[in-house]
């Protein structure tokens, strides 16, 4: 949890561009922070009750999809804005970009604006092993990773110091997604093999990842391709009419989401009926029902990203960048003796930056 100021309080919001991230990354390593927020998720899961939760909210075109994703619990209240847009690589422009806000329930004044791509990045990935951490077969070594674009090596990195994955077998239809992959952990010592085929890819994997940007309903993994014990990972359909599994995958396995409205609507299972059977992680995570239960069972976790974890890893960024000293102040409001009296701050010889119309 970040630090909880007195309602009386006038901190400065604390701003966290695009580099700051980065240093916090590099400050902490890659394996620490992937650790910290896995560590941070877990603890908001188990204190799922506490949380105010609803689906995100979405606004979908041709070309993609804008979304905000809110969560509040008592102390502190988080939103994430990002877009999701397959066809952006084309103009130069990432698929997706990400910015968020944590505010003070008591107050509503925010204590933190972060640029959050980065931070999505590694939360997803950081989310993807914590889940399989409980849903994956104790002893796996080799991951199938398909699709491998800007999501690709932090998956790969994740399970490896998560999980201790060391192998890797790469597929992607733009070849030159995987041999980017494949430069860029050319030194993770991990050992990675460019496959010719997704069912390649998936010959003999303990977890297959499935990442793919398409906004389709596809089928990228078949029943076919699946084999006793394996723990697949689908992290790519996360919108209504996308999607990367049959769905005679999802009748053979047993299905784990995030929160189930919003998978109901986004996720792998949007394909199956309404009385279709899944279990929440936060059910597994407390105890409350099991996860894998045979190393013959197939595991299914139908992630579609939830506001919890986005709310965990601005905590974690918050924290970090005050550990560290990272960051810039950034004033919201304008300072006034009489903060019913907005009207005199345009009055004032400086001008001033006041809060917007509400």
């Amino acid at each position: 949890m970040p630090i909880h100021h007195h309602p009386t309080s006038t901190t400065p919001t604390l701003y966290l561009s695009a580099q700051d991230v980065v240093h916090i990354v590099r400050r902490k390593g890659l394996r620490a922070c992937f650790m910290g927020i896995a560590e941070r998720i877990h603890r908001g899961f188990l204190r799922w009750a506490h949380f105010d939760k609803s689906s995100r909210l979405a606004c979908h075109s041709m070309r993609g999809a804008i979304e905000l994703m809110p969560i509040a619990d008592a102390q502190t209240y988080a939103f994430k804005y990002v877009n999701g847009h397959p066809g952006n690589s084309q103009w130069g422009l990432p698929t997706v970009m990400a910015f968020g806000v944590l505010a003070d329930v008591d107050t509503g004044l925010p204590r933190l604006l972060s640029e959050f791509t980065l931070g999505t990045a590694l939360r997803t990935a950081a989310m993807s092993a914590l889940a399989a951490k409980v849903l994956a077969r104790p002893g796996c070594t080799r991951m199938a990773l398909i699709g491998n674009g800007a999501q690709g090596e932090f998956q790969a990195l994740a399970f490896m110091h998560l999980l201790d994955i060391d192998e890797v077998r790469l597929f992607d239809t733009d070849r030159h997604a995987s041999e980017k992959l494949m430069r860029n952990l050319h030194d993770s010592g991990l050992k990675l093999q460019m496959c010719h085929s997704v069912a390649e890819a998936a010959q003999g994997a303990d977890i297959i990842t499935t990442a793919t940007a398409d906004k389709r309903q596809a089928v990228i993994i078949s029943a076919d391709m699946v084999q006793p014990g394996m723990h697949i990972n689908a992290i790519g359909g996360d919108c209504p009419g996308k999607t990367e599994l049959h769905p005679e995958v999802l009748r053979r396995a047993s299905v784990f989401v995030e929160y189930e409205p919003q998978t109901r609507v986004e996720g792998e299972i949007q394909q199956l009926p309404e009385h279709f059977e899944v279990t929440e992680l936060w059910q597994v995570f407390s105890g409350q029902k099991p996860g894998r239960t045979a190393n013959s069972q197939v595991t299914v976790f139908d992630s579609v990203g939830f506001a919890l974890e986005d709310h965990a890893t601005l905590c974690f960024l918050h924290d970090t960048a005050l550990e560290l000293d990272l960051g810039r102040p950034m004033d919201w409001m304008q300072n006034l003796s009489n903060p019913k009296d907005l009207f005199s701050a345009l009055q004032q010889s400086t001008p001033a930056v006041v809060g917007p119309h509400l």
